[in-house]
């Protein structure tokens, strides 16, 4: 178990080095959402790791919170990131039907 367990802490910690660097390069928000959020499921499985060698379950909680912190955190900016058309098609619509600066409607000639 102690091999497996160093081989995978290994893996991780590679993963977790990796994460950070994309994270401080970026280029875009959305790379570095997505590099946290690998971060913080490698923790999630150091963490599960340690609690599986030692042998012990006292870390379950921890891993309960953090992963769903890492999962808001990645809907929250996800919904910040994406596109509002909904809203834009809400904004295009006239409030009043007798607006006079609504141009949608065709205006007779006579």
């Amino acid at each position: 178990m102690t091999v497996v367990g160093t081989i995978c802490v290994i893996l991780l910690s590679i993963t977790g080095v990796l994460c950070i660097v994309r994270i401080v390069r970026g280029p875009t928000m959305l790379d570095r959402t997505v590099a946290a959020d690998v971060f913080v499921a490698a923790s999630a499985g150091a963490i599960g790791i340690e609690a599986a060698v030692e042998r012990h379950a006292t870390t379950l909680a921890i891993l309960v919170v953090l992963s769903l912190v890492g999962f808001l955190s990645s809907v929250s900016i996800a919904r910040f990131a994406a596109p509002d058309t909904d809203r834009r098609a809400y904004d295009a619509e006239p409030t009043d039907p007798d607006d006079s600066t609504d141009t949608t409607q065709r205006r007779d000639a006579s």
